[in-house]
């Protein structure tokens, strides 16, 4: 995790067609990415979205974290 995704760690994940999950926005507080959940889900409504807080990996902590 680099220290720029240590500064957001509020995530909004899509569900993509073959069952993975992808990261299409980070945010520093839960209330950001909540507020643009609601925004995509207006948008588009038909996909499906969660927030998420990404920790980091054991394998992938830095000292910058």
């Amino acid at each position: 995790m680099t220290y720029r995704e240590c500064l957001k760690p509020w995530a909004i994940a899509r569900l993509l067609p073959n069952l993975q999950w992808a990261i299409i926005g980070r945010y520093r507080s839960r209330s950001d990415a909540d507020g643009h959940l609601l925004l995509c889900r207006q948008r588009v409504p038909n996909i499906q979205l969660k927030v998420v807080f990404a920790l980091p990996d054991s394998n992938d902590v830095t000292p910058d974290c």
